[in-house]
C-alpha cells in the first residue's frame, strides 16, 4: 500500500485515554505533530467530561486501565449515543476482549508497545472517510444551494463559500474581501448574500461572520 498523506489529521482532534503517565507523554508528544488537538485523560470519568465539553473526532483508549475497563466506558458513551471512531490499544490478546471490540464496531486494535507509524496510519484510515463524505456534502451543497437561488452567476461565488467553512461551517469574509477575488459588482453581491440570508442558509453572527446552515437547504 502507498504511504498515507498524513496531512489530513491536522484539522482533527483526538481523545487520548491512558493510565500510563510514560505511555501518554510520549505518545501525545509524538501525536501533536500531526494532528490539530488532543486531549488527555487518564480515567474514563475525565474522557467523559472531555467528550461531552470538547469536539473530539476519534477516540484512542487502553483498554485495561487502573480499577477500570476502556471497553466498559465505550459500552457507557455509546449508551448515550456517543459514536465516535475508536482506536483500542491493549498489552493484552485475550480474544475476550477483541470480540467485545468487534461487537462494539471498533474501528481498530493496536497491541502494546505502540508503534508509532501503526497508529497514525490508523488514525488516517479512520478518519479518510470521513473527510470523502464531507467532501461530498460540499458538492451535494453546491448545487442544492445553486438550485436555491436564481442566478446562476454567482455559482463561483457560493463554491468559493462552501470552500472556505471551517469545522464548525462559519465563513468569515467582507463583501471587499470576495470583490479582491472574482469580478462581481458589490450591489450582485449583496443580492446574493441577501437570498442566501432570506432562505436561512446564510446567517450572520457577527461583523463579517457567517454560519452556513446545512440543514435549511432540504427545505428550500
Amino acid at each position: 500500500m502507498k504511504n498515507r498523506d498524513l496531512n489530513i489529521l491536522h484539522n482533527f482532534n483526538v481523545l487520548y485515554l491512558e493510565d500510563d503517565d510514560s505511555l501518554l507523554k510520549h505518545t501525545t508528544d509524538v501525536l501533536e505533530d500531526f494532528i490539530n488537538h488532543i486531549y488527555t485523560a487518564k480515567t474514563s470519568k475525565e474522557a467523559l467530561d472531555i467528550l461531552l465539553n470538547k469536539k473530539i473526532d476519534v477516540i484512542i483508549s487502553d483498554i485495561l486501565l487502573k480499577d477500570e475497563n476502556g471497553i466498559d466506558f465505550l459500552k457507557h458513551i455509546k449508551s448515550k449515543n456517543i459514536n465516535i471512531p475508536t482506536i483500542l490499544t491493549t498489552a493484552h490478546t485475550d480474544t475476550n476482549y477483541l470480540l467485545d471490540a468487534i461487537k462494539l464496531k471498533v474501528e481498530n486494535y493496536i497491541v502494546k508497545p505502540i508503534n508509532i507509524k501503526e497508529l497514525l496510519n490508523s488514525l488516517h484510515d479512520v478518519l479518510l472517510p470521513i473527510i470523502q463524505e464531507k467532501e461530498i456534502r460540499k458538492n451535494n451543497n453546491v448545487i442544492k444551494t445553486i438550485s436555491a437561488i436564481t442566478d446562476s452567476k454567482q455559482v463561483e461565488i457560493v463554491k468559493f463559500i462552501i470552500n472556505s467553512l471551517d469545522n464548525e461551517n462559519l465563513f468569515v469574509a467582507s463583501y471587499t474581501d470576495i470583490m479582491e477575488n472574482f469580478s462581481i459588482s458589490k450591489p450582485t453581491l449583496i443580492k446574493l448574500f441577501k437570498d442566501l440570508a432570506e432562505k436561512n442558509i446564510l446567517v450572520k453572527i457577527q461583523h463579517k461572520t457567517y454560519r452556513f446552515n446545512e440543514k435549511s437547504l432540504n427545505d428550500n
